[in-house]
């Protein structure tokens, strides 16, 4: 039998699949909006005050002490400041939650399929527009990172290296545990400089320093989170559902016209300086890339769609 038969659609993920949701970009009209978008395609907030020298002028009254330029003032004897063009994020890190708890479904597709598909569409976004993406998973292992690309060329070695790693999760059976989000997102602190962050998870045991780690990683990266939720956890159908975890195992009961409890993370991510975009695993590809679209034109005020 071969690797393709064997593959179960839902569970596996397919390196076509993903490079299929290339087309999405351009059915959606974003290649349009792309035109008079930022360089890059994402409304980000600037950071500090630039990184290339615009000019070199003369002192005057009320100019900012901190640009004062100290080579050219010592050389002319007379003050002088530097001012610089505004610096704009170019690059995206897409870091895609792989852990046990993400292994689960009960509609189209495992979390995180959902998970890899809404990252991998939202990578074809930024590299159609001329942007830069890094892909990396966090498995039982901890987190890692694949690589970059900076056009169509180098995404699909990367999309093979995310369907590995995610073989390799499914192959574990959920026996490791795996590291909390918190220590992933450590990891990946110090990786990309100051390329902007993208989380696709469902936060299922963030850490304790999930919290403090966010909110540092907010204040100098832009960081957004894509909140993968299955269709049970939105609506849960009445009934009796046995279940079993590492700590307890037992059945839990879902009364008729039961509501579930207020989903509060978006308000928690929006506290910490991110942005939080919700995605049903049951959603078609089209259906995601249509949120994306809007998620990514959004400006940074730490709304969620």
């Amino acid at each position: 039998m071969s690797a393709a038969e064997e593959r179960v659609v839902g569970v596996d993920l397919d390196v076509e699949a993903l490079m299929r949701l290339r087309l999405l970009f351009a059915r959606s009209g974003a290649q349009r909006a792309a035109a008079a978008a930022p360089f890059g395609g994402l409304a980000q907030r600037r950071r500090g005050r630039g990184a290339e020298t615009y000019d070199v002028r003369p002192w005057s009254d009320g100019d900012d002490i901190r640009n004062l330029d100290r080579n050219v003032t010592a050389r002319t004897g007379a003050p002088h400041v530097r001012s610089f063009h505004d610096e704009r994020e170019r690059s995206v890190l897409f870091l895609v939650d792989f852990r046990a708890p993400m292994l689960f479904g009960t509609r189209r597709a495992f979390r995180s399929v959902a998970a890899a598909e809404a990252a991998v569409a939202a990578a074809w976004r930024v590299i159609e527009q001329r942007g830069r993406v890094g892909l990396c998973a966090i498995g039982a292992d901890g987190a890692r990172c694949f690589g970059w690309a900076a056009g169509a060329r180098g995404l699909p070695p990367l999309i093979v290296a995310l369907v590995e790693a995610h073989r390799a999760a499914l192959s574990d059976n959920g026996e490791a545990a795996g590291p909390s989000l918190a220590a992933a997102l450590e990891q990946m602190e110090s990786v990309g400089g100051s390329s902007a962050v993208s989380l696709a998870s469902a936060l299922d045991f963030p850490g304790e320093a999930f919290d403090a780690i966010a909110a540092r990683l907010a204040r100098r990266r832009d960081l957004s989170v894509l909140l993968i939720a299955d269709r049970f956890e939105l609506a849960p159908a009445p009934g009796l559902y046995p279940f079993r975890t590492r700590e307890e195992e037992g059945t839990l009961r879902i009364a008729q016209g039961a509501a579930p409890a207020p989903d509060q993370r978006p308000a928690r991510l929006r506290r910490l300086g991110a942005r939080a975009l919700e995605v049903d695993a049951g959603l078609e590809a089209e259906a995601v890339a249509r949120l994306l679209e809007r998620f990514d034109m959004e400006r940074f005020d730490g709304r969620s769609v």
